[in-house]
């Protein structure tokens, strides 16, 4: 089974016959090219034309991270899995203002099951969130209405800043998070949601590449120039499953504090320490099994990604109305 590799250290990384070397300080590190399925690079790193052929020839996939541990890009190699008609249906969809809206209502209809479910966890544990409740589920109710992505938008908006309201009281650190900060980050909360959600936007994204998908037609999201936003997309139903969760714990465990952080004019980001403990947390996370409900058979996370995937291809197709992944435990 193929894996994620995370490369945090500087060096070079080559071809070496059909492996991959990675050298660390004249140190070599080989790595089996059927081995890898992405690469995460978090160091500074010397590579060249002849790796990008040998990677772009075995479908592998590099996202690349600054300094500050914040996302800069993808090198997303050639598709193998193209398929015309699945592309004008796609694109179909996305013109189509009806078809377009059910899909992106869909997705947050899922997305904001999945918050709710994440707030009734912790009010189960002693925590006093059913205000919250409350008032999320009021919101969700509206969505069935919305006839337009920007007021599908709107009460997504409205779900983010009521579930954002209870973090002060889910997180057993004083962390103080009033709102949603992204460019750049400005405390630890905004920091961690940044990089975690980078993390699912890119594990969505390598999981596109091994679907018929196009990465750039999207439903909720505007499709750009610069971004696969689809990726957007279907991250935004695996959020409050794996990153929210993973966050919580790591918190509330007081593995990660504020600590983990250095603080600049205007921003902060993480220590290299704290990007490690993130990266191993959230491999484990992405392979950790549950008992599919549908299939009858144990499937890691990472693999439900690639099942939304699948489902929505079914959609596009006619084959069957695409059904969100809601969490049921």
């Amino acid at each position: 089974m193929k894996r994620n590799y995370y490369l945090s250290k500087s060096g070079t990384l080559k071809r070496k016959d059909n492996s991959l070397n990675f050298i660390i300080n004249g140190e070599n590190h080989y790595i089996p090219i059927e081995d890898v399925d992405v690469i995460y690079i978090l160091g500074e790193l010397n590579l060249n034309s002849k790796l990008i052929n040998f990677l772009s020839q075995n479908g592998v996939i590099l996202h690349f991270f600054n300094y500050y541990g914040f996302y800069t890009g993808s090198f997303y190699p050639r598709e193998k899995l193209n398929s015309g008609y699945l592309f004008v249906e796609q694109v179909k969809h996305y013109i189509d203002n009806e078809k377009r809206v059910e899909i992106a209502k869909e997705i947050i209809n899922t997305a904001s099951f999945n918050i709710h479910r994440n707030i009734r966890y912790y009010n189960e544990r002693d925590k006093d969130l059913e205000i919250y409740i409350d008032e999320i589920s009021k919101i969700r109710n509206k969505i069935e209405q919305c006839k337009t992505i920007t007021e599908i938008m709107g009460e997504e908006g409205n779900i983010r800043k009521t579930y954002y309201k209870t973090f002060n009281t889910i997180i057993n650190q004083d962390i103080n998070f009033t709102k949603r900060v992204r460019r750049p980050p400005d405390n630890m909360i905004n920091t961690l949601m940044s990089f975690v959600n980078t993390l699912i936007y890119t594990t969505v994204l390598g999981e596109i590449y091994h679907t018929q998908l196009s990465p750039v037609v999207s439903f909720l999201h505007e499709p750009g120039e610069r971004r696969f936003s689809l990726s957007l997309d279907i991250a935004e139903v695996f959020k409050p499953l794996i990153g929210d969760r993973m966050i919580f714990y790591l918190l509330n465990k007081n593995i990660i504090t504020e600590k983990d952080f250095v603080e600049e004019i205007n921003y902060m980001y993480m220590k290299d320490g704290a990007r490690k403990k993130i990266l191993k947390e959230y491999d484990e996370r992405l392979n950790k099994t549950i008992r599919h409900k549908k299939l009858k058979r144990d499937v890691t996370y990472k693999h439900l990604i690639r099942l939304e995937l699948y489902k929505l291809v079914k959609h596009l197709s006619g084959e069957e109305e695409y059904d969100g992944f809601k969490i049921w435990w």
